[in-house]
């Protein structure tokens, strides 16, 4: 398997690989897109380490990663913000039928409805946070210029914190596999660190 992820981290399809991964896991938070973005930034940094490449040839291109980090995120977030806005019984017991999502359903509900847009942000890191969040916000029947904008900042947010863990946790360690790995756990971080953060109770506001 590392083999294959490895030769695909050198060709083109790794871009179409990435959005892919990253548009669908808002309905199935098992597919490891965040893996995939930190192992092709890891594989740019290495590649460039390598010697110099000519832009066209460089495969992959850590701009054009994160370019196609967000846009997907953004998109995989607004597919599932319009099902749940129109109402979708077979996605409900799709949901129903996951441990995973409900279980974040029950933990972040509550969080999500009292926080307003900065959760979206935080929730994009937690573990099932990007789903419970578009489609509790799909079927809230939210406005999708008021979700847009937060999902927008949300996908950049999550794009280049992905990216530059990969890219210069390499660089930095010197090593693509130990880079990738240390990111990985770094990313890991952050996703448990999200979580707490929408579980924790809300702060009493002054009197």
């Amino acid at each position: 398997m590392l083999e294959t992820l490895g030769s695909l981290t050198a060709s083109p399809w790794i871009y179409a690989v990435v959005a892919l991964s990253i548009v669908l896991d808002v309905f199935l938070p098992v597919l490891p897109s965040g893996v995939l973005v930190i192992t092709a930034a890891a594989a740019a940094a290495a590649a460039g380490a390598a010697g110099p490449v000519p832009v066209p040839q460089r495969v992959p291109d850590i701009l054009l990663l994160l370019v196609i980090a967000t846009t997907a995120s953004v998109l995989g977030d607004m597919a599932a913000f319009r099902i749940a806005r129109r109402g979708n019984a077979r996605l409900d017991r799709a949901i129903a039928r996951s441990r995973r999502l409900s279980r974040a359903q029950d933990r972040l509900g509550t969080a999500l409805a009292r926080g307003g847009g900065a959760l979206v942000v935080i929730a994009r890191f937690a573990p099932a946070g990007r789903s419970v969040v578009s489609l509790g916000a799909g079927k809230t029947q939210r406005k999708a210029a008021e979700f847009l904008p937060w999902s927008v900042l949300a996908g950049m947010a999550w794009a280049g914190y992905s990216v530059a863990l990969g890219y210069f946790g390499t660089q930095w360690l010197g090593t693509q596999w130990l880079g990738t790995a240390v990111s990985l756990v770094a990313l890991f971080a952050a996703g448990a660190a999200a979580a707490y953060l929408l579980r924790r109770p809300p702060t009493p506001s002054p009197a």
